[in-house]
């Protein structure tokens, strides 16, 4: 027999263990939920796309995987594998906002709109691995996109979605800070800077750079005087619960017309999703990145006590998403790097599954001559959406229960034999009671795995204790 050759992880590619995989599946499935209830259809793209149309993004071009065949000649005339030319050349999507903008345009006239898509579906990108950054990862995406128009307060809606779906989450608390490109801008220019995109580019590297740093660079590279960088540097100290930011712009010198539309519209965003969801935004001016992109709100979201993390769901409002001779299509999304808040929740034990496995009931076999009569126990079990599974083997049942203790599986059925009735035993506990398979019920905390939350041990002990304190009495 041939030797297996040795394996190595790739870095960059995470596989979860089964018990790992519960938790990420947990993450996609109330993404799902929440957004159907508020009406967002779900969409799968393909995972190419032509490498000039990734390449538009200019920033991203080092970090595109081309797709090639291992023979290069194109004997099919399906594309230039060679690579040689980026108009018949693939590539892997590196995001979910190119293919959804190629989609928009192939299927405008099948569509209606406001389109109201929700994306959950891989996607590559070349960078180097680090915590929470992976070359292959799940990416969620949340978008309405308009023909034409788009009415500004989809801006908060789409927040409020995000900002729902994060709750259902075991997670600390969540904050979504937003700031909007028109209020930034004006400022900017009251100020008398006209080079705004150098303002903001330099204003996104306060968290990294610092103040001083911040401010120099404001001198040297966007023009300013050192009261106009220090006028920048006060606004984007600017954090509110409420619309309070306002005044404290005007007393910064912020005036004029496009300041005050930039107030209105952040006023507007904040108090939608104050009356939605209490306590989760929080108005931030020194949010820059993404708006030499973004033409409206843009947000990004920092979970409370992994702020080094980074924002785990980012986004805004884009007028420009992709347009045609006869259309434009405006739209505003929302993405969550799936992948990335899932290995935080497993590395910092945010999360963990009440069980290793779907399994709630392991069948066994009293011998294989018997096997029958346990499948029949199964097939009755899962009619009602019970999950069980019966016994690879007929060995001891001493065996028997120690693989479904291995398994994490918390209860086992052993079939009557010569009329006796059926019993049902809790492996965690010791007890063991008659069952039906027609009617039989396991408490409604096995039923489904379930996934905790990091205090959800604390709680159990909690109410153990207070259950002995009871039974003390």
């Amino acid at each position: 027999m041939a030797k297996t050759p040795k394996t190595s992880r790739l870095s960059g590619f995470p596989e979860w263990l089964p018990a790992e995989r519960l938790v990420e599946q947990h993450v996609i499935d109330e993404f799902r939920e929440v957004a159907e209830l508020h009406g967002f259809s779900g969409i799968e793209t393909r995972a190419v796309e032509p490498l000039e149309q990734l390449l538009r993004k200019g920033e991203i071009d080092k970090e595109v995987y081309v797709l090639r065949r291992l023979h290069a000649e194109d004997s099919d005339g399906g594309g230039d594998d060679s690579g040689a030319d980026p108009s018949r050349t693939l590539g892997l999507h590196f995001d979910l906002t190119v293919p959804l903008a190629r989609y928009v345009l192939e299927h405008q006239n099948d569509l209606t709109f406001p389109l109201r898509r929700f994306q959950i579906q891989k996607v590559w990108r070349g960078e180097r691995p680090q915590d929470g950054r992976f070359r292959e990862f799940y990416q969620a995406d949340l978008d309405v996109v308009g023909q034409d128009t788009l009415p500004g307060h989809i801006e908060a809606e789409v927040a409020v979605v995000m900002a729902e779906i994060l709750d259902r989450l075991p997670l600390p608390s969540v904050t979504i800070h937003a700031n909007t490109r028109r209020l930034s801008e004006g400022f900017f220019r009251s100020l008398g800077l006209e080079d705004h995109p150098a303002v903001l580019r330099i204003l996104d590297k306060l968290p990294k750079l610092g103040a001083d740093t911040v401010r120099e660079q404001l001198i040297s590279e966007a023009g300013a005087s050192a009261e106009q960088a220090q006028a920048c540097l006060d606004f984007a100290a600017i954090r509110t619960r409420d619309s309070s930011f306002a005044q404290r712009v005007r007393d910064l010198g912020g005036s004029g017309e496009m300041v005050e539309e930039g107030i209105a519209e952040l006023t507007a965003v904040m108090e939608r999703v104050e009356a939605s969801v209490p306590g989760v935004i929080l108005a931030d001016l020194s949010i820059a990145r993404g708006l030499d992109y973004y033409t409206g709100t843009v947000f990004e979201t920092f979970v409370a006590g992994h702020e080094g993390l980074g924002s785990v769901c980012s986004g805004g409002r884009y007028d420009s998403l992709a347009s045609d001779n006869r259309h434009t299509y405006p739209g505003v999304g929302l993405s969550i790097g799936l992948s990335r808040l899932v290995s935080r929740m497993l590395s910092a034990g945010l999360a963990r599954p009440s069980r290793a496995v779907p399994t709630c009931v392991l069948v066994s076999v009293t011998d294989e001559d018997s096997r029958q009569v346990s499948e029949a126990v199964a097939r009755d079990l899962r009619a009602r959406g019970i999950s069980c599974e019966v016994a690879p083997t007929a060995a001891k049942f001493g065996k028997q229960i120690r693989y479904a203790d291995r398994r994490g599986i918390p209860f086992v059925w052993f079939p009557g034999t010569e009329g006796e009735a059926d019993e049902v035993k809790d492996i965690r506990s010791g007890e063991q009671s008659p069952a039906a398979s027609s009617t039989w019920e396991p408490p409604a905390q096995d039923r489904t795995v379930r996934i905790l939350a990091a205090d959800a041990d604390a709680d159990a002990d909690a109410d153990a204790d207070a259950d002995a304190d009871a039974d003390a009495g």
